[in-house]
C-alpha cells in the first residue's frame, strides 16, 4: 500500500487556503488519527527561555501547515492559515519535586502515554511540544514533539525537526548522515524481471485485499483481540545497538541495513512469542514495513522539500509492505530471518500492487468518502501484528538552543495495533523504540528478546568474513 501526495497540486498560499491531500483526510478523522512523537533526551538541565523565539522564527516558517487548521469548504477540506498562539502549543507539566530518577521515569512514562492517546483539538494547528524538566535514568530532561501525520510523513517531520537543531561541536557546519550505498544489483533478463513483476503484482493485490478485509493475523502474544486500541495507554521501551555492529552484519551477508534490522525485529518478535506461549511458534503473523518512496535517501533542506519539482518533496510519500513474519519452526539459523526479510522486501518492491491500492483508495474516497478509505487503512493496520519503520539520523551530536542532545528516538502513535516498532540512528547508535499497548505485552521480556536476536544474528554472521561473503 502506497501513500503519496505527489499528484496534489498546491494552490497559492497567499490566498490562505490549500486543499488537504487525500492522506490528510485519511489520517485525521473520526476513524483514524495518527501522529508521530519525537523525544529529545537532554544532556544537561533544560533551559527553555529561547523556545518560543525558536518556534516563531525557525519552526513556524518551515511549512505553512504548522500555522494552519483543517476546515471544510464546499464539501472539501482545506488548510486555512490562522494566527498561532505559541503558548497553547507548548506544555510544561509539573511533577512532585525532589523525587528519585526512577520515580520520575514513572511520571514521564505516564505523561508520554497520556500525550500519545490524546487527540488533537481541531481548532488549532496540529502540533504540540512538551517540555519535561525533570531528570530520569536516561536524561537530565526531555522535550517531546507531537506532530500529526496529516502534516507530513516521518521523513518530512524529521526534516522539520532537524531544521531546528544544530551541530553541537560547530553550529556553522551542516549535519551529516550515515552513507547509504545501494546493494549490488543482479543482472536479470528483462523478460524474467517483467514476468516476475507481473506475478508479484497479481499475488500482492490478492493477498493485500484479503489481508485488509478478512485475513486477520492469528491471535498471539503480540496481537490481542482488543478493539479501539488507539485509546489504550501505551508503554515505551527502547533498545540501543551499535551501528557498527549492524554495518558489520550487513557487509558480511551482503544485504542492506534495512534487511538486517527487519530480520532482527522479526527474530526478536518470534523469540518473545515463543517464550510467552509455545504454541504461538506456528501463529500466522505479518508486519507492515513502512518505506520511504522518495528518490533520494538523505534529508534535504526544507527549501528543497517545498519546491514543486523536488525529488524529496514534503508530504506523505511512503509505502506499506505487508511482510510475513517467518516462523521459528521454519529455520534453524538466525541468519535465515535476515535473508527471508531481504527476499520478501525485494519481492514486494518488485510489484505494481501499490499503484492498485492508490487507485482503490481513490475510488473509496470518491464514492463513499474519505472515512471509507480510512476504514480500509485501519483494517490493514488492525489485521497485522505490528508496524515497523526506520529512519536515519545524524552522525554528530546535535543541540537545541545550544543545549546538547544525548539521545533521540521517535514512535508512531494512534495506530490500532498492540505493537509498533520504530528505528532511528544517532551518533553511531541505533535506537529501537518498542511502543506497546499497556497490559498486552511484557516490555522487559520483549526488550530482552530483541537484544538476544541481535546477539544471535551477530554471532552467526561471524562465519561470513566480509572479504569472502556471498549473497544468499
Amino acid at each position: 500500500m502506497q501513500i503519496d501526495e505527489s499528484y496534489i497540486k498546491m494552490e497559492i498560499w497567499e490566498e490562505g487556503l490549500e486543499p488537504v491531500s487525500p492522506t490528510g483526510h485519511y489520517f485525521n478523522n473520526s476513524v483514524l488519527s495518527i501522529s508521530i512523537l519525537a523525544v529529545l533526551e537532554y544532556e544537561i538541565p533544560i533551559d527553555d527561555s529561547q523556545f518560543l523565539s525558536l518556534l516563531e522564527n525557525v519552526f513556524l516558517p518551515i511549512n505553512p501547515r504548522f500555522s494552519s487548521i483543517m476546515i471544510e469548504k464546499n464539501g472539501k477540506k482545506q488548510w486555512k492559515r490562522v494566527e498561532v498562539k505559541l503558548e497553547d502549543h507548548v506544555k510544561t507539566p509539573i511533577f512532585p519535586s525532589n523525587l528519585s530518577n526512577e520515580s520520575y521515569d514513572e511520571y514521564f512514562d505516564d505523561y508520554l502515554s497520556n500525550v500519545a492517546t490524546k487527540r488533537f483539538p481541531q481548532d488549532k494547528p496540529l502540533w504540540e511540544i512538551h517540555v519535561i524538566k525533570y531528570p530520569n535514568r536516561n536524561a537530565a530532561g526531555n522535550v517531546v514533539f507531537k506532530l500529526h501525520h496529516a502534516l507530513g510523513d516521518g521523513y518530512s517531520l524529521m526534516g522539520a525537526l532537524l531544521s531546528c537543531l544544530q551541530r553541537a561541536d560547530n553550529p556553522s557546519l551542516p549535519l551529516t548522515f550515515p552513507s547509504r550505498k545501494p546493494s549490488k544489483p543482479k543482472n536479470e533478463n528483462v523478460m524474467t524481471k517483467t514476468f516476475s513483476s507481473l506475478l508479484n503484482t497479481i499475488s500482492d493485490i490478492w493477498w493485500g485485499i484479503s489481508k485488509s478485509i478478512i485475513g486477520e493475523d492469528d491471535l498471539s502474544p503480540i496481537k490481542s483481540s482488543n478493539n479501539e486500541l488507539e485509546f489504550t495507554p501505551i508503554i515505551v521501551s527502547t533498545v540501543t545497538i551499535s551501528l557498527d555492529h549492524i554495518r558489520l552484519i550487513k557487509n558480511r551477508l551482503e544485504v542492506t541495513i534495512n534487511d538486517v534490522l527487519t530480520g532482527m525485529v522479526f527474530l526478536g518478535s518470534r523469540l518473545y512469542m515463543q517464550e510467552m506461549n509455545q504454541s504461538s511458534r506456528e501463529a500466522h503473523s505479518t508486519a507492515l514495513v513502512l518505506l520511504n518512496t522518495r528518490i533520494m535517501g538523505n534529508y534535504t533542506s526544507i527549501e528543497e522539500m517545498v519546491k514543486p519539482d523536488s525529488k524529496s518533496p514534503w508530504g506523505n510519500h511512503f509505502a506499506f509492505l505487508q511482510v510475513p513474519i517467518p516462523k521459528l519452526t521454519e529455520f534453524s539459523n538466525a541468519l535465515d530471518f535476515v535473508w527471508e526479510a531481504q527476499k520478501f522486501i525485494k519481492m514486494k518492491r518488485n510489484s505494481l500492487a501499490i499503484y492498485f491500492t492508490i487507485g482503490l483508495l481513490k475510488m473509496l474516497n470518491m464514492f463513499e468518502g474519505h472515512e471509507a478509505a480510512s476504514r480500509y487503512i485501519r483494517r490493514t493496520l488492525k489485521n497485522s501484528s505490528m508496524a515497523f519503520t526506520n529512519m536515519i539520523g545524524p552522525v554528530e551530536q546535535m543541540s537545541l538552543a545550544n543545549q546538547p542532545i544525548k539521545g533521540l528516538y521517535f514512535m508512531l502513535v494512534g495506530s490500532p495495533q498492540d505493537l509498533d516498532i520504530s528505528v532511528l540512528s544517532y551518533m553511531g547508535k541505533v535506537r529501537l523504540t518498542l511502543t506497546m499497548k499497556k497490559g498486552t505485552i511484557d516490555p522487559q521480556k520483549l526488550k530482552l528478546c530483541m537484544e538476544n536476536a541481535h546477539d544471535m544474528i551477530f554471532n552467526a554472521s561471524d562465519k561470513y568474513p566480509v572479504e569472502n561473503s556471498t549473497e544468499k
